[in-house]
């Protein structure tokens, strides 16, 4: 049953709409920078700013100290992010937005099948299903054969391998340390990881680019804080399927800003992968009201 601080639908939806416009703005403003600085410095000088952020929950999760058996999975947490930031500052460099922004839904499915491997949590033949059409929308977009698939995409593609698996190692670690906490070590076990690759790398950056990082750093913690109150607001089975308007906006941006082609594919594909997820998301919150479990596959180790 759905808890009494979880009956907001419409501030649900509304703080669901600020993430996706602020993820947006994320994606738009390295766009925006392209391919000035190397994607490695590029992504240390956001998390070195959004750190800045941070340090207050940094502080309090060090002060605490680390629950037993936390630093390897933050270690390989971190790890996890750095490569996915940097091949995702590559492909948001090279990429329309809103093909960065459709393949980035990926994310959900890879930990949809992370935690069947890794967890051995059990896959319902609905899931597997919806899987299966979320690839499909992934091969839309893509089209292998129709067309070279890029060194963005491929990028991309990793990037979101990562951060679904990063994402999983999260949820692991969420029952028995804070959000907070979470979020303020995993910038500063990512930022730590770019260092050797951005002054491997380093091209002095002017005020203004450094200015475009800063505006990233904000608008990507904006984004995390408006999630959490959606989440917080409103069931995922009501949140959920307003994330396709972040493709939208993407599309909208892609057009406006950088003078992209509308690509129907990728529309056509996104709208396949959010679906998959929505429908995912929804089986299980009526599975939970129900109490019962339903009839699974069990996944390969």
């Amino acid at each position: 049953m759905e808890s009494q601080s979880q009956n907001r639908p419409i501030a649900g939806i509304l703080w669901m709409l600020a993430t996706g416009l602020s993820f947006v703005a994320v994606t738009g403003t390295v766009r925006h920078l392209g391919t000035a600085l190397p994607s490695a410095e590029a992504a240390f000088l956001r998390f070195v700013i959004g750190l800045v952020f941070l340090l207050p929950a940094l502080i309090v999760a060090l002060r605490a100290g680390l629950p037993e058996g936390t630093p390897r999975l933050i270690l390989g947490r971190g790890v996890l992010h750095v490569i996915a930031v940097i091949l995702w500052f590559y492909a948001m460099a090279r990429l329309p937005v809103a093909e960065v922004t459709a393949i980035g839904y990926l994310n959900p499915i890879v930990v949809t099948v992370g935690a069947a491997v890794f967890l051995g949590e059990k896959l319902a033949f609905r899931r597997i299903a919806a899987i299966v059409v979320a690839l499909i929308g992934a091969l839309v977009i893509l089209r292998p054969g129709v067309r070279e698939i890029s060194d963005g995409q491929l990028a991309q593609l990793g990037a979101a391998t990562c951060f679904g698996l990063s994402y999983l190692i999260a949820k692991r670690l969420s029952s028995v340390m804070s959000a907070g906490a979470l979020v303020a070590l995993l910038s500063l076990t990512v930022t730590i990881g770019l260092a050797p690759f951005a002054i491997a790398a380093w091209v002095p950056p002017t005020l203004t680019q450094i200015g475009q990082l800063a505006i990233v750093a904000a608008f990507a913690t904006l984004g995390h804080y408006s999630m959490a109150r959606a989440f917080a607001a409103a069931p995922l089975t009501v949140t959920q399927p307003v994330t396709f308007l972040q493709l939208v906006w993407a599309t909208l941006l892609g057009v406006i800003a950088f003078s992209e082609p509308v690509d129907p594919y990728i529309l056509i594909g996104g709208a396949m992968i959010i679906a998959a997820i929505s429908y995912m998301t929804w089986r299980e919150a009526q599975v939970r009201r129900r109490g019962v479990t339903p009839a699974a596959v069990e996944a390969e180790a």
